[in-house]
């Protein structure tokens, strides 16, 4: 079942369980991925990773309104924003495990031969493409400059 039809079920569920928090954060989803479709030069259909990337930025979004929030010692607000990125964040596909992501950068290097930081720029673009959706490229950026020392 694709992101957008997961959606549609579950803000029908939220309606009837009268979640207003969670309510808010599918809408906001559901009008993310609308939004995608209809935009100049869009596709009708998005694919797994378009609805992934769009799912992450609404995170970030969420993410530093809360970083915001609580500078501003406004806690009713921070908390709020902390919830809807949970709620978001459930409908992300599952992470990969730290070594399994080593052991993917490692076989770039391996194929690219890479072999010092000047070859980050290549190694990164093309673990940024195959990791994405799977992993955070802060993590990926951190164990590329760590492995490539």
């Amino acid at each position: 079942m694709k992101v957008s039809e997961r959606i549609d079920a579950d803000i029908r569920a939220a309606m009837l369980a009268r979640e207003k928090e969670k309510l808010e954060a599918l809408r906001a989803i559901k009008a993310a991925i609308l939004l995608a479709r209809t935009e100049k030069g869009g596709s009708d259909q998005l694919t797994e990773d378009t609805e992934v990337r769009i799912l992450r930025k609404l995170i970030s979004q969420r993410e530093e309104a809360a970083t915001i929030y609580k500078q501003q010692n406004r806690q009713d607000l921070y908390q709020k924003e902390v919830n809807e990125a949970g709620y978001i964040s459930a409908y992300l596909p599952a992470m990969m495990a730290e070594d399994e992501v080593v052991s993917v950068i490692r076989k770039i290097i391996s194929e690219t031969g890479a072999s010092s930081q000047a070859d980050f720029g290549k190694v990164m673009g093309l673990a940024a493409r195959q990791l994405a959706g799977k992993a955070d490229n802060k993590v990926v950026s951190a164990k590329i400059r760590e492995i490539l020392g």
